[in-house]
């Protein structure tokens, strides 16, 4: 099996439709791979929520050091 990766950017949206067709495949074929998408989109959808977490928790000290 081929071991150099690629990386792909995809919205929320093709990811799912991707996901959508490879469910249509015979689940041995494609098993691994649905498994291997759903954690990488997982683990990038956390890191996004957190990094935006963090975001609005900074304009929020700034909005009060800036309103005293």
């Amino acid at each position: 099996m081929d071991k150099n990766n690629i990386q792909l950017e995809l919205t929320v949206s093709e990811t799912n439709t991707v996901l959508a067709v490879l469910g249509q495949q015979p689940y041995i074929k494609v098993a691994g791979l649905i498994e291997k998408i759903q954690q990488q989109g997982a683990s990038q959808l956390k890191s996004y929520d957190d990094n935006s977490q963090m975001a609005n928790s900074e304009s929020s000290k700034i909005s009060v050091k800036d309103g005293q």
